[in-house]
């Protein structure tokens, strides 16, 4: 008896240190000093650490260490365990207990600040560093080499990432070795970063600060105060490091107190105000109160962009709560690939892209697995909650809230226990008005959101002090007196109107036209006229170019019309010899057309008497903004299209008047694959804007991206060049110009019509305000009202188009009915009995007769190595060149990967030409049967051999 109650006392006492314990140790090295585990268990957690990480495993191993019956010495065993793999810390945790109250606060405080500094510190030379911490036994030698490897293979920053995750679970006195680590390695501007003063050189400890702790959204509050300080200030640093506990401003703690009782509520704050710090706070107090009444507490964090799932774990949620509570990410870049039912099982926070969440909700609602339910959520929060409308994944998600509410309302009528569902919390810097143009109009759009997030109150708050507007103005430019680039373009348009007997009716170079030639090329497509759709491709890239022309360098239009030239040629020359492309009469003449004319255009793309005003405007502007005042500029530029904010940034770079006054710019582009021009990686945006936030870079030109959600750093300025959307994008851009004294600049571009935008915008935004008064003065019952009859509304809606899509479904389900022409010369390529789809989503042909169409060429932009498979290059027709897809190699197996836009969709007796994804083709595929085509190229194989 006493025995068991000796390793009762020890059990509990290693549960209650288990979250710490999960953060102090890796499990291999650990597994290798525990003789008494069975070799199973240990291969089922080395297992786990593969697929799911260390944190889910040492949970596994945990368990399996104070799981009964335990053999003699099995708690010294453990000790020595973690001891003989150089976890000290954790040996002496449950060896001796609880550490010193200061000591873990100093420690607490020291991981934070290693998690605000990381941008800084990831610019360490990390195998530099690694031996010497390994020499101080920061590291154990499995922790060494895993460093080593990585940056060998994945570079230096990855590699300092690892490097930052594990010296902290060692040695307690793991601060003050690592500075001295940074300081014998002359990292002198880190080693000054992390000591804060000299106060700390000889205790490694942080310097006391008089300030409370940060109290708003990253380093904006700090912002407010003294716009000279930022997180890379070691003093701001410190301030945020000093205590975990979230303090609000009188404004913050306003909005937030419905939510604290329990509200559904919006909170609509301007961009930079703190709205994400009080969406912590909120959580925090949430999971607290659940958590001692005895009711289970989730909350997970939906956001719409895969960057913002790093940017709300690393920057707000992670090192406020991590003392406290599990907080996950997970997106589809996580390097987390385990389902999201246990990661939502074993976590308290889980941070998301909404699609995720979506889609396992669906999964449950098929019977696919076992999924997500909402009543497993105590607490959703919703990141830039105006995305919650027809159409977009948040309403997908809160469809479902809204739809089991209403059954809820049934069972409380029978007296019959209900479904509990999540408390509801949005934020957003401007709900927006949609179209409207009424006060009532612009009303009922506002309800409407209310009513698709459940809110029963927006919340909007007085800054008072704090508020920050920028000064604003508008920079109108004169037209080009001539433009004999332009008239050049125009002529060789003119030529090809002509001979495909078209005649357009709005002007050359505008967005009109663009629209016209759109549609154009699809009726083209639809009708099988290959001459006018091949007409109509080469008239869309030529104003193109007038728009690049109007808006950047004449010599960035020249460079992107003869590349384009230069890859068309190219495309008719087959890799195979023995095989040669058609190359049709109107296809000649095309080529014909630039070849004459690509000198003359050349010649006058260097003449920079030509150039458009709007671009020597901006020149005018950003000299004069980096050259004006003793402070440091810093800014966004906004620009219309992922191509002009490249062409931008050249120009800045290659124009010697700036780096005389100091701009290092960089551009930031979005990550989706929609446009023709390569996007940016998560990790491209990532490291662009750390550059930023660090000072690197100081001029960011971005496209509409950097708008709305990105961490971005409070700028001096902001100017919108050519770009205008709507009164939510001008808000969210005119947001970012939040320091002291900062301008919003709006600068005309031709064809651009920003002016008259930006006074439209501008009434929206005195319409959203004057409405969002009217709504909050509305009685509890009248507002309960409409919301509730916009929810039945939104509710008969969904199931009515459900209904629809079920029906046309069914109609076109069968895959013999499709059939899949080339876009570009008509020829029949496959019918949908070709086409499986591969882990839900790639449709690749399996027709083994189907390689006789097409030849495959090289593409450097497609190589991608995933998981699975990889993208090897393009096929393309054999006929006319025209690209179909990708190669994909899947699991050893090759298949074409076809892109839907690049056919003519035929269904029965109807052709089809608009569509873009395959989402938008209601047929249902057969699954790829891997098996099947593994074992028919298996014996394919053999018989060669034999």
């Amino acid at each position: 008896m006493e025995a068991d109650a000796s390793n009762l006392v020890k059990e509990n006492l290693i549960d209650s240190f288990r979250p710490m314990l999960r953060g102090f140790m890796s499990v291999d090295p650990v597994l290798d000093h525990l003789p008494f585990l069975r070799a199973e268990q240990k291969e089922s957690i080395r297992k786990k650490a593969k697929m799911c990480g260390d944190l889910s495993a040492a949970d596994e191993l945990i368990s399996a260490v104070v799981q009964k019956p335990h053999t003699a010495g099995w708690f010294q065993e453990f000790v020595d365990a973690l001891s003989g793999a150089g976890y000290q810390q954790a040996a002496d945790l449950i060896q001796v207990g609880r550490p010193d109250s200061q000591v873990e606060a100093d420690n607490d405080c020291f991981m934070r600040l290693i998690d605000i500094l990381a941008p800084s510190l990831l610019d360490m030379n990390t195998k530099q560093v690694c031996t010497p911490c390994f020499a101080r036994k920061l590291l154990t030698k499995d922790d060494n080499d895993v460093i080593l490897r990585v940056a060998d293979t994945q570079g230096l920053r990855d590699a300092a990432r690892e490097l930052l995750k594990r010296i902290v679970r060692c040695k307690s006195s793991w601060y003050s070795d690592f500075l001295q680590v940074l300081r014998d390695t002359e990292h002198h501007d880190l080693y000054r970063l992390l000591q804060g003063s000299s106060d700390c050189e000889s205790t490694g400890s942080l310097p006391v600060m008089d300030s409370p702790a940060l109290t708003s959204e990253d380093s904006q509050d700090v912002e407010a105060e003294d716009d000279t300080t930022d997180l890379s200030d070691s003093g701001a640093a410190a301030r945020v490091a000093e205590s975990a506990d979230i303090v609000l401003r009188d404004y913050q703690q306003e909005v937030a107190q419905p939510a604290l009782e329990g509200k559904n509520i919006i909170i609509c704050l301007p961009t930079g105000s703190g709205k994400t710090r009080v969406a912590v706070f909120i959580a925090a107090q949430h999971l607290d109160r659940r958590t001692k009444e005895g009711k289970t507490a989730k909350v997970v964090v939906l956001v719409n962009k895969v960057p913002l799932v790093e940017q709300h774990y690393a920057s707000e949620f992670h090192p406020f709560l991590k003392h406290a509570y599990r907080v996950e990410r997970v997106s589809g870049n996580s390097a987390l690939k385990i389902c999201f039912t246990e990661i939502l099982k074993n976590n308290d926070v889980i941070i998301c892209t909404a699609q995720i969440l979506e889609n396992s909700l669906e999964r449950l609602l098929k019977g696919e697995d076992e999924g997500v339910r909402l009543q497993d959520i105590s607490l959703m929060i919703i990141d830039e909650c105006h995305h919650t409308k027809k159409g977009e994944v948040y309403n997908q998600v809160m469809m479902q809230h809204l739809k089991q509410k209403n059954v809820n309302t049934k069972l409380r009528k029978e007296q019959k226990e209900t479904v509990p569902l999540p408390q509801i919390l949005g934020l957003t810097a401007s709900l927006g008005v949609g179209d409207a143009t009424r006060l009532e109009t612009a009303e009922k759009n506002i309800l409407q959101i209310c009513a698709n997030l459940d809110a029963c109150q927006i919340l909007t708050g007085d800054l008072g002090k704090y508020r920050n507007e920028p000064s604003k103005k508008m920079v109108l430019v004169e037209d080009k007196n001539k433009d004999p680039f332009g008239d050049v373009i125009k002529k060789i348009m003119n030529s090809i109107h002509t001979h495909s007997q078209l005649s357009p009716t709005c002007e050359l170079g505008s967005q009109n036209y663009e629209q016209w030639v759109v549609q154009t090329e699809r009726k083209a497509a639809k009708e099988e006229d290959p001459k006018v759709r091949i007409c109509a491709e080469h008239l869309r890239r030529y104003n193109e170019a007038m728009q690049l022309s109007n808006t950047i360098r004449m010599c960035d239009a020249f460079s992107f019309l003869n590349k384009h030239h230069e890859e068309e040629l190219k495309s008719k020359c087959s890799p195979e010899e023995e095989h040669v492309i058609n190359i049709t009469d109107t296809e000649r003449l095309l080529f014909n057309l630039f070849t004459d004319n690509k000198e003359r255009l050349q010649e006058l793309s260097t003449q920079q008497s030509n150039e458009n005003d709007s671009l020597s405007k901006l020149r005018d502007n950003i000299l004069r903004l980096f050259t004006a005042g003793e402070k440091e500029a810093r800014g966004i530029i906004f620009t219309k299209t992922r191509r002009s904010a490249m062409a931008l940034n050249h120009w800045i770079q290659e124009d010697k008047k700036f780096s005389d006054v100091g701009v290092t710019s960089s551009y930031l582009i979005g990550g989706g694959d929609q446009s023709a021009v390569k996007p940016m990686t998560a990790a491209e945006q990532k490291d662009v804007l750390t550059k930023f936030h660090g000072g690197a870079v100081n001029l960011l030109v971005a496209t509409s991206v950097a708008e709305e959600g990105l961490d971005i750093p409070a700028c001096n300025f902001v100017i919108c060049y050519g770009l205008v959307t709507n009164e939510i994008s001008m808000i969210q851009a005119r947001g970012r110009a939040r320091a002291k004294d900062s301008v919003y600049i709006v600068i005309e571009v031709k064809g651009s019509c920003v002016t008259e935008k930006e006074y439209v915008n501008e009434y929206r935004k005195d319409l959203m305000t004057k409405a969002t008064a009217r709504i909050r003065q509305l009685s509890p019952e009248d507002y309960n009202k409409k919301i509730k009859e916009f929810q039945l509304q939104a509710i008969l809606e969904d199931t009515l188009k459900k209904t629809k899509s079920k029906q046309k479904g069914r109609k076109f389900e069968e895959p013999s009915e499709v059939q899949l022409s080339c876009r570009k010369c008509n020829k029949l390529v496959c019918k949908g009995d070709d086409i499986q789809i591969i882990e839900g989503m790639h449709r690749v042909n399996v027709s083994p007769h189907f390689s006789e169409l097409y030849i495959r060429k090289g593409n450097v932009a497609l190589e991608e190595r995933l998981l699975d498979y990889e993208t090897n290059g393009t096929v393309a027709c054999k006929n006319c060149g025209q690209d179909w897809g990708s190669m994909m190699v899947y699991r050893s197996i090759d298949r074409p990967c076809l892109s839907l836009k690049n056919f003519v969709v035929s269904i029965g007796d109807k052709k089809m030409s608009n569509f873009t994804k395959w989402s938008e083709l209601a047929v249902n595929f057969q699954a790829f049967d891997y098996i099947e085509h593994a074992s028919r190229l298996a014996l394919a194989a053999a018989d060669q051999t034999f």
